[in-house]
């Protein structure tokens, strides 16, 4: 007997994904009927056949997935449909739940997670309201790429938040992609035309984040010759995303607050009264509700941050996803050098796999590009891979006394003095502060680790406390 008085359709150019998913379909007691293509569907759905639920692949000859999820959704704003697609990327996965879909399937699938989506999916839920649109750019160059559930999961948060107005909170290591997560909940969204500006809150010296947030007029401070137009106006009708957010200086926060509440500011210096219309998205790898907790950042300003929170989960908990990956940016950074195509053999990506990636995609990506460029053969082996990790680690051991001399130049060029006194108290605090996190707050255990007193660890902690204040 027929679980459904309706019909599902399959709609996939590919005979066996057709013939496989119709069957399991078929022997959950199922109606099936499949089709070849998204416009013999809507033929017959122009006949007056009435589909119950529809799966549908997106990258299909002639009429794409997607839009024919648009013309699924003009016809019949009701109908469940199940998109699938062995593209685990964010503009197939965001395009699909932008456009109304009920669930995304990713290819190759279980059989019987396939099946129960059309249980949950009949009778027909409820469908999303907002329109796809017509087109969409391939996503062969989208580094947010991922299989692993988590991803898939960040995937449709990404394609359901992409519309609504909501202020975000992304979290995760450094080096996970979450300026990518901003930039495309920025791409997916009706803002998409407007202005994506990011800043780096933690790249900016605090006497100078109030200017760069907000802007100034000239003679507002030495050296103001001329207006400075801030990131809040650049970005006005579109996105702007802080990055490590929980570095900013406490009164920088109270400010940040006001306009998010307010949406009006004035540059410093300045008397006219600025409005603006900016989505923010914020980042940060710090945990903020500590930092809420021993009065570092302010409740109320995470709260407003904080409306929905993404975690960006690290490499280490996302291996599956590691070889997409690799082979991506290897491809991506021998087309670009010009070098000949290359590939990783088992050994080296078992080697890629055991790997602990501190750096995390970050660092995947720098070794890729490494090993194109340096790589002898078109093929490379656990030998290559060994040798360019033992580098990465090296460069990584000296990346922060390359960053501390562009501060340094950029400091002296600007005329800034007390440069010594500032990196002094930066360091400071960047080393208690990562102890401390490494040692889940246990004071003692990170001053041990850090080779100092208990008793100076808590000093120089309660110093840093008292400037940033």
């Amino acid at each position: 007997m027929s679980r459904s008085a309706g019909m599902i359709w399959v709609v996939d150019d590919d005979r066996s994904v057709r013939f496989v998913l119709s069957e399991a379909l078929r022997d959950a007691g199922w109606r099936v009927q499949g089709f070849d293509s998204a416009q013999a569907a809507l033929d017959a759905l122009a006949a007056g056949a009435t589909p119950a639920l529809v799966y549908t692949d997106v990258r299909m000859p002639g009429l794409d997935g997607l839009r024919f999820l648009d013309a699924l959704k003009a016809k019949r704003p009701g109908l469940p449909v199940i998109v699938m697609s062995a593209w685990t990327d964010i503009a197939s996965t965001a395009g699909a739940f932008r456009g109304g879909a009920h669930e995304f399937l990713s290819k190759p699938f279980d059989l019987d997670a396939a099946v129960a989506l059309a249980a949950r999916a009949l009778p027909p839920g409820e469908a999303a309201d907002d329109d796809a649109q017509a087109e969409r750019a391939r996503a062969d160059d989208d580094p947010l790429i991922g299989d692993t559930p988590a991803m898939r999961e960040l995937f449709r948060a990404i394609g359901r938040l992409a519309q609504a107005p909501l202020s975000v909170l992304i979290t995760g290591e450094t080096g996970t992609g979450k300026e990518l997560v901003a930039r495309a909940l920025h791409r997916e969204s009706p803002r998409a035309q407007r202005p994506f500006v990011a800043l780096n809150t933690a790249a900016i010296p605090a006497e100078l984040l109030e200017s760069e947030l907000f802007g100034h007029e000239a003679g507002a401070f030495t050296g103001a010759t001329k207006r400075h137009i801030g990131r809040f106006e650049q970005a006005d009708g579109g996105t702007l995303f802080l990055d490590e957010i929980g570095d900013m200086p406490a009164p920088l926060q109270t400010r940040l607050l006001r306009v998010l509440a307010e949406g009006e500011f004035f540059r410093v210096g300045g008397r006219e009264l600025i409005s603006v219309d900016v989505r923010v998205i914020a980042a940060t790898h710090q945990d903020l509700d500590r930092a809420v907790a021993e009065g570092r950042f302010r409740a109320d300003l995470l709260h407003r941050l904080d409306v929905v929170r993404l975690r960006l989960p690290p490499l280490r908990e996302r291996r599956a996803d590691i070889p997409a990956l690799a082979a991506r940016f290897l491809a991506q950074a021998s087309a670009k050098l010009g070098a000949p195509a290359k590939r990783f053999d088992k050994e080296a990506l078992r080697r890629l796999d055991a790997h602990d990636w501190p750096g995390n995609v970050r660092e995947l990506e720098n070794l890729c590009w490494r090993l194109a460029a340096l790589a002898p053969g078109d093929t490379i082996g656990a030998a290559d891979l060994a040798g360019a990790l033992r580098e990465a680690a090296t460069a990584r051991a000296h990346d922060w006394t390359a960053a501390l001399a562009d501060w340094a130049r950029a400091g002296l060029a600007e005329g800034r003095t007390g440069l010594h006194a500032q990196a002094r108290e930066l360091l400071d605090r960047t080393l208690l502060e990562t102890a401390l996190e490494h040692t889940g707050g246990h004071r003692q255990r990170a001053a041990e680790r850090l080779g100092l007193g208990r008793n100076t660890l808590t000093r120089k902690l309660g110093a840093s406390r008292t400037r940033k204040r």
